[in-house]
């Protein structure tokens, strides 16, 4: 069955007026505030929501979802007869989704992960409290062609690695108390015959295989809202929110829903639908009589007006709720909240772009690829989130996603973070003339608006394969999709692509482009300054364990090209980093360094470059609502040292700020004053000449009497007065080890999958990071968590790169305590001492679904201990005597 024959059936089925597969619409999850304390981590206790196939969900809705991610049995590789329910799958692994068929090192590039076949098979019992509700299993996303078998029966075939599929399966005799086996045979493969189609020894990312994103179970009524990914129907199908008039004084919508009877007989139902405010205040309530006939599906609409609307915007992003519920009576059939922005987006030519009238100023971000540190593309909810928190947190006010669309739980993170979105079909570099080729491409082009049209962070969509030469029938038409879907949409492509700049809303392009079109111009990536792409040397690319000078580097070239994004005129909208986050490719043996964060996320100098970008009136008036509106009074004016005071750092000393000047305090001697330069971008770089002497230093840390004193202070100033201070000191000898939880207050939920990374520093007894020990930092776990990867991917012992070595630690299935400690992998008694942290794990918001449980991993645990004999202060009493002789019988030398 391939995936056209599939979509036949579907229209073949609702014809003859039976139940028709993979139709439903589907819950979401309602993450409610929890006060779990985490040693070495603030913890978010509000705000922190992920939809399940674009709702949320309420009580007494009508719908149930379960998380379906637990206890699926995997091989990597192909098995024969794997489909059928009998099959003995007992020595396979027993893994949780999100799910990559194969850890890779944290520098896997030049495809060195695993192409080909895998299977998954999960054993579950439906639960009993499912009498007469339409059970489905929706998959996100799982990477290549997909084969989905029930019981040994094969009833689903879907083509691509980017968005959801689902399947119905109570109509294949399936009932409440069923034991039941669902098998998935993926593959990750290069195939030409669907996107993007490209080798991945030819890609500048990577296929990771496996079911990649979450899976849930849903069950919903006979009659319930339809999903607008599997409706099949034009700018319909589940929940669809129309603006009309909008301004400060009044906004105008319409809420569009699609409500399906499945029952073998008429039923006259209830739909209300509310409109809650971002304070939780119910505006209005509609309600509508409907008759639906059996098998019939009809779209209903309901009007609103919001006075005096709080607008959505970047910079205060305010989410209003759509909660509908569909009733018989007293009884409730169906709901969902759908969080919506009120907004008003104009596109004006050569005056740029407006957002609620006002000019939008420019707009500068990143790009995105969805790939992290050992488990490519399998990053659970709490990572994608997070990953959206610190490109906020560094200016970022649009993120283009790169090349395909990114998982629902980025989307959510982006609505309420006040991060505009472009969203692009998924293809690079490759066109096949294969006329269903662009079939598919049309069809991913009408799946990614359905599953995303209702998002307030979606500023544009990106309909073309990136960096593509294909006919002008197809730039025209995959414009002509995305308005079929949302009428008056804007579409972005780059400007030397065939029919774009005549027919695009806006155009890819660079600042000397403006004068050519008269549409608004964005560049799509910018930062990179290669030597040629073969080699791809540039000073833009600098992995973060190659120290301080080549992030001081990297830091200077990427305030050159942010800066060119500030031209003054309107018509050039912005531009997007390419790429914030170090990332695998296929084509490649080197990793992408050129991210302003590692693959762990760890920032290197160039993230706070970007971070020194925040206005600091912006981050300090940050309301309640706004995204930076955690940041405190101290750290809205915000002031950096790029500078490490070791044996080896530059004489200039390099400072990122968002203040008009900074004042800099050497050794407590030496006092220097710097205006900010003045630049396009907001606030560039303030580089202090010849400041810095390593001998000065020493003279000063000799015979111990000055060490206060061997400092860098850096204060800023803004009309003449301090309005913050930073602190630098040299890290003297590896002392000490110490842990922290790197999690951006995100809480570890106990679903086993969901993960976080602890973070190991090597420091001096002062607690500074030595960033030029070199260490190998053994982990192991207690309680209710394990680690992922081990030496074979040199995840566990991790070396220690510019004084860090990061660990993922995964949930198991129970909440609770989790001990992580760390100690070098060769223990001596002068070596730096060990350390361990402790956190929590709390129970998800949504039920488990599993009959089998993972094991936990404990092949982590430490073995030969070292048992140090020496106290701390034995070891600083000899060091002293050492220390003393030292200076006595190099006297001569100062």
């Amino acid at each position: 069955m391939n995936t056209q024959r599939v979509i036949f059936i579907i229209k073949r089925l609702r014809n003859k007026s039976a139940i028709t597969i993979i139709t439903y619409a589907f819950v979401f999850a309602d993450i409610s505030a929890q006060n779990t304390a985490t040693a070495g981590s603030d913890i978010e206790t509000s705000n922190e929501k992920f939809s399940i196939a674009g709702f949320y969900n309420f009580p007494n809705s009508g719908r149930e979802t379960f998380n379906f991610n637990v206890g699926w049995r995997f091989l990597c590789g192909d098995a024969a007869d794997a489909e059928k329910s009998d099959f003995d799958d007992s020595r396979w692994e027993l893994v949780s989704t999100p799910h990559t068929v194969m850890l890779v090192p944290a520098e896997g590039s030049g495809s060195r992960n695993y192409q080909g076949i895998a299977w998954y098979r999960k054993h579950f019992t439906v639960p009993e409290n499912l009498q007469n509700k339409l059970v489905t299993i929706y998959f996100e996303a799982a990477m290549g062609k997909s084969e989905v078998y029930l019981n040994g029966k094969k009833i689903l075939e879907h083509l691509g690695g980017y968005l959801p599929f689902a399947t119905e399966i109570t109509q294949y005799g399936v009932k409440a108390g069923d034991k039941v086996v669902i098998a998935v045979k993926v593959d990750n493969s290069d195939d030409k015959n669907y996107p993007p189609g490209k080798q991945q020894t030819q890609l500048d990312f990577c296929y990771h295989g496996g079911i990649y994103r979450d899976v849930w179970l849903i069950a919903t009524s006979k009659i319930h809202i339809t999903d607008a990914n599997f409706a099949d129907k034009v700018a319909g199908g589940g929940i669809r929110v129309v603006f009309g008039e909008i301004s400060r004084k009044k906004a105008v919508l319409t809420v569009k829903t699609d409500i399906e009877n499945l029952e073998n007989h008429s039923k006259s139902i209830t739909l209300e639908s509310k409109i809650i405010d971002p304070q939780g205040k119910i505006i209005k309530t509609v309600k509508s009589k409907i008759s639906l006939k059996s098998n019939e599906s009809k779209s209903t609409d309901q009007n609103f007006t919001v006075e005096n609307p709080q607008l959505w915007h970047p910079d205060s992003p305010f989410l209003y709720k759509v909660q509908t519920s569909i009733v018989d009576g007293k009884t409730a059939l169906d709901g969902g909240i759908t969080r919506i922005g009120i907004r008003k987006i104009e596109f004006r030519g050569k005056d740029g772009l407006y957002i609620n009238g006002d000019s939008s100023g420019k707009l500068i971000g990143g790009n995105r690829h969805q790939d992290y540190a050992y488990v490519g593309n399998a990053v659970p909810n709490s990572q994608h989130r997070r990953d959206a928190k610190l490109l906020r947190e560094a200016g970022c006010r649009i993120v283009r996603s790169a090349h395909y669309p990114q998982d629902p739980a980025w989307m959510d993170a982006c609505d309420e973070l006040g991060i505009f979105m472009i969203v692009p079909t998924p293809g690079w570099q490759f066109w096949n003339n294969d006329p269903q080729f662009a079939e598919l491409v049309y069809a991913d082009i009408r799946n990614m608006v359905r599953r995303d049209r209702n998002h307030a962070s979606v500023l544009m969509w990106e309909p073309i394969l990136n960096e593509t030469r294909f006919p002008k029938e197809f730039t025209v038409k995959a414009q002509q999709t995305v308005h079929e879907e949302f009428p008056g949409a804007a579409c972005a492509a780059d400007a030397h692509s065939v029919g774009v700049a005549e027919n695009y809303e806006v155009v890819y392009g660079w600042v000397r482009d403006i004068e050519r079109y008269k549409q608004p111009v964005f560049t799509r990536e910018f930062g990179e300054t290669v030597d040629d792409w073969y080699a791809h040397n540039t000073p833009n690319r600098v992995s973060r364990n190659w120290g301080e000078q080549a992030q001081v580097i990297q830091a200077l070239v990427l305030a050159k090209t942010y800066d060119e994004m500030y031209p003054p005129e309107n018509q050039f909208l912005g531009g997007a980093l390419w790429h914030p986050f170090d990332h695998q490719r296929g084509y490649h043996p080197d990793p992408y360094w050129g991210g302003i964060l590692d693959a762990f996320r760890q920032p290197k100098y160039s993230y706070y470059l970007f971070k020194a970008q925040v206005s600091p009136s912006l981050a300090k008036a940050g309301h309640a609502n706004s995204p930076l509106s955690e940041e405190s009074e101290e750290t809205s004016a915000f002031i950096f040292i790029a500078h490490e005071l070791s044996p080896i750092s530059s004489p200039d000393v390099t400072v990122f700020t968002n203040c008009d000047e900074v004042r800099l305090i050497v050794f407590e001697q030496d006092t220097f004053v710097q205006k900010a330069p003045k630049w396009q971008m907001p606030h560039p770089p303030v580089i202090f000449k010849e400041v810095y002497d390593f001998f000065k230093l020493r003279n000063l840390t000799y015979n111990k009497k000055q060490l206060d004193k061997v400092s860098l202070v850096a204060e800023g100033l803004i009309d003449g007065k301090v309005v913050c201070t930073t602190k630098k000191m040299p890290s003297r000898r590896p002392d000490k080890l110490r842990l922290f939880v790197d999690n951006q207050r995100q809480i570890l939920q106990a679903d086993g999958s969901d993960f976080v990374t602890v973070v190991c520093e090597i420091t001096d007894a002062d607690g500074n990071v030595r960033r030029l020990a070199k260490d190998k930092i053994l982990f192991s776990v207690e309680g209710e968590g394990e680690i992922i990867g081990d030496e074979t991917i040199g995840a566990n012992p991790r070396e220690v790169e510019f004084g860090t070595a990061p660990i993922l630690i995964r949930s198991t299935v129970k909440a609770g305590k989790i001990k992580v400690t760390a100690r070098t992998l060769f223990e001596g008694e002068i070596a730096p001492q060990s350390a361990n942290i402790e956190f929590e794990s709390v129970i998800p918001p949504n039920a488990l679904l599993y009959d089998e449980k993972p094991e936990k991993n404990n092949s982590t645990q430490f073995s030969n201990t070292f048992n140090r004999k020496l106290t701390n202060e034995e070891i600083r009493k000899k060091s002293e005597e050492v220390e003393q002789q030292q200076i006595e019988f190099g006297k001569e030398k100062l």
